[in-house]
C-alpha cells in the first residue's frame, strides 16, 4: 500500500513540473512598416484642394505645420479648439490611412 501511494505521488509530481512549460512559437512574424521621409514645408506652399479638403472636413481647424514626402503626400499637424491631431492628405485633397 505504502509503494502505491509513494508511485502515485511519484506520478503527480512529475505531471506538475510539466504543466508549468509554454510553447514557443517557431512561426512569429514581425511586420515592419516603412514610411517615406516627410520634410517639413511652409503652410503656403500647401495645395489649394488640400486646405479646402481640411476645412470641408475640420471646419474651423488651423493649419499648424506641413509636411510634405516624395510621393506628394501631405502631413499636416492641425489644431482645433484646445484639441491637436494629425492628419494625412494626397495632392488632391484625398485622406489616407496611414
Amino acid at each position: 500500500m505504502k509503494k502505491l501511494i509513494l508511485s502515485a505521488i511519484v506520478v503527480f509530481g512529475t505531471m506538475s513540473m510539466h504543466a508549468n512549460v509554454w510553447p514557443v512559437s517557431e512561426n512569429a512574424k514581425a511586420t515592419v512598416t516603412i514610411q517615406s521621409e516627410y520634410t517639413e514645408v511652409t503652410v503656403d506652399a500647401v495645395p489649394a484642394a488640400v486646405k479646402t479638403a481640411l476645412q470641408t472636413a475640420y471646419p474651423g481647424a488651423k493649419l499648424d505645420k506641413a509636411f510634405v514626402n516624395d510621393k506628394k503626400e501631405y502631413k499636416l499637424e492641425i489644431s482645433v479648439g484646445d484639441q491637436k491631431a494629425t492628419v494625412y492628405s494626397d495632392v488632391n485633397g484625398n485622406w489616407l490611412k496611414i
